[in-house]
């Protein structure tokens, strides 16, 4: 049996008005997102609904843990298999679609990690571990969308 780990935000909605949600476009979307001991990141919805363009919405949160996710995982693998990274980015772009009904859902998100490692010898397992980080990734073990890798490795 596995071990459980717990873990808690709080996300405060600061964006009333005055009058509440009175009517769809009479609130703001803003909200603070904290945990103890962090810093406070402000958060809206995405400006196509109404969000603050300033501030990180949901779509981006999920993004960035995905690619985190990924980059973090993929770090423990190498550094488990003798690959010394130097250097690692990550441009993620993600696809989310509107249904009727007002939902919608992400259809699919392709990380796009360039990574530099320290020798050429290293740079087959530096590729092959996408492989292995992507099946570990507990943040993409998660989702029930698609999350593709197309990594580019280079020696610096």
């Amino acid at each position: 049996m596995g071990r459980q780990h717990t873990y808690r935000a709080t996300v405060r909605w600061t964006g009333n008005t005055g009058s509440g949600t009175s009517g769809y476009r009479d609130y703001g979307r803003s909200h603070d997102i904290f945990g103890e001991g962090k810093p406070t990141l402000r958060g809206s919805a995405d400006p196509a609904f109404l969000g603050d363009p300033e501030c990180w919405n949901p779509e981006e949160f999920l993004l960035a843990s995905l690619s985190q996710c990924h980059m973090l995982t993929y770090l423990s693998v190498c550094a488990r298999d003798g690959v010394t990274v130097t250097a690692y980015e990550d441009v993620a772009a993600g696809v989310m679609e509107e249904t009727a009904g007002h939902s919608g859902r992400f259809t699919e998100v392709v990380l796009n990690p360039v990574v530099t490692v320290a020798d050429e010898a290293m740079l087959e397992r530096a590729r092959s571990a996408h492989h292995d980080a992507h099946k570990a990734c507990f943040i993409a073990n998660s989702v029930n969308f698609p999350v593709r890798h197309q990594p580019a490795v280079r020696v610096g």
